[in-house]
């Protein structure tokens, strides 16, 4: 999991939480909104877990919404393990930086986007082309969805 932010055309400030699984690389989700606190992570995961069921860790920056008190609490009840980076060193998050660099080259610099809404709706329409029609060469050039579909 990791944040990006971004403007509206009106000069607005927006965050995105980008959710990506470690095995396929396949992204499990993108909220848009102008703030993204830990209730509203805590919330679009619940929605992922249902969907997707629960993971043993879930791997996180060190950003205020990660070490929130809510988060910390809301992980041990569920038994998943917070794998924090180390500060200061993106790297040890290398995939999740990659693929944050696809999203905002191939969408969200793309737009000039007027409302969060319209920036959900980009985000959803890259997301369902990213994970079943563009090859990702980290996972051998293949789709997320042929990996996920490969191992089943």
């Amino acid at each position: 999991m990791d944040f990006m932010a971004d403007r509206l055309e009106d000069g607005r400030a927006f965050r995105l939480m980008n959710v990506l699984d470690d095995f396929n690389r396949e992204g499990f989700g993108i909220e848009v909104d102008f703030s993204l606190p830990a209730e509203q992570v805590i919330r679009s995961l619940n929605n992922i877990i249902e969907w997707r069921g629960k993971p043993k860790t879930i791997r996180v920056d060190n950003g205020p919404e990660y070490i929130s008190q809510a988060l910390l609490d809301w992980a041990e009840k569920h038994g998943i393990a917070l794998a924090h980076i180390q500060p200061g060193q993106p790297q040890k998050n290398a995939y999740i930086e990659r693929y944050n660099r696809t999203v905002r080259h191939e969408w969200l610099d793309q737009y000039i986007i007027n409302s969060i809404e319209k920036a959900q709706h980009f985000a959803t329409q890259w997301l369902g082309t990213y994970n079943n029609d563009r090859p990702n060469m980290g996972i051998g050039g293949i789709t997320p969805a042929m990996k996920l579909k490969m191992a089943a």
